[in-house]
């Protein structure tokens, strides 16, 4: 399996002609969903989703289908049966890839703003994306997207998070508000910098692909 870094929060993993794509949001290039074989939308924010953008590409190509939480379906009705609701603990086939859903809602911004659903997938039960929140699936994780900074995190959390999953590898994402000073920092306290982990950190820069 291929690993594609695209932006902030998206990733592409392909095998052979397949392409599942998660999250192309806003702060994505929309040619990341050219070719895609399916589509995982974890929760409904902009930079995870950009409903014009896939709408397009449902519109352009008949057999592309998304798997995505309720909230997220609502913001592509009329999109037909294509799009497919998931929740935690559905287990479905996407693209040929085998993937389990994990968490239900995103992670807290702040005490006075309601939480929206988000749901986590792990593909081939070995990468696991967990889109705005730290949820710990109940089964092994090969590979960790790990979002390393966002307005609802701090790296303490990210951090403990990393040591909970306990991935035997982890690969930044979320990350597209970060300029270079802020990818340095975060990276040294994820790595020998920091107060340790058990998993190896890396990051891909957009466009970069990884072999797993």
């Amino acid at each position: 399996m291929e690993l594609t870094k695209h932006g902030h929060a998206c990733v592409v993993l392909s095998e052979g002609d397949r392409r599942l794509v998660i999250d192309p949001g806003a702060f994505t290039d929309p040619a990341a969903l050219d070719g895609a074989s399916a589509v995982l939308v974890t929760h409904e924010h902009a930079d995870h989703l950009a409903p014009d953008v896939l709408r397009r590409a449902l519109d352009a190509d008949p057999a592309l289908e998304v798997w995505t939480n309720g909230s997220v379906a609502e913001r592509l009705a009329g999109a037909g049966p294509r799009v497919h609701v998931v929740g935690h603990g559905d287990a479905v086939t996407a693209a040929g890839f085998e993937v389990h859903v994990h968490g239900e809602l995103h992670a807290v911004v702040h005490p006075d703003l309601p939480r929206i659903a988000n749901v986590g997938f792990l593909v081939d039960g070995a990468v696991f994306h967990p889109g705005d929140a730290l949820t710990v699936p109940d089964e092994p994780v090969a590979t960790l997207l790990l979002p390393v900074h966002a307005p609802w995190s701090k790296v303490s959390e990210v951090v403990d998070y990393v040591r909970a999953v306990d991935a035997d590898q982890a690969y930044a994402v979320h990350d597209g508000l970060l300029n270079d000073d802020g990818l340095r920092v975060v990276g040294t306290l994820l790595g020998e910098g920091g107060p340790g982990t058990p998993t190896p950190y890396s990051r891909l820069a957009p466009g970069d692909s990884v072999e797993l």
